[in-house]
């Protein structure tokens, strides 16, 4: 689960999980292994709205 930490600035942190990072870079992979560009890869995520549950 993800995590995030206000500091005393008001800016926000995400502290996340190794999980969540496997997760990340599971659903970099699925999409990639499609693409034959680095541009087309872009395209691709830029479209796709990728989700971090948050621990409450």
């Amino acid at each position: 689960m993800a995590t995030i930490i206000e500091n005393r600035k008001g800016r926000r942190i995400i502290r996340v999980s190794t999980d969540d990072i496997i997760s990340l870079v599971r659903e970099y992979q699925i999409c990639a292994c499609s693409c034959s560009t680095y541009s087309e890869i872009r395209r691709k995520l830029n479209n796709k709205d990728i989700y971090i549950p948050e621990d409450v």
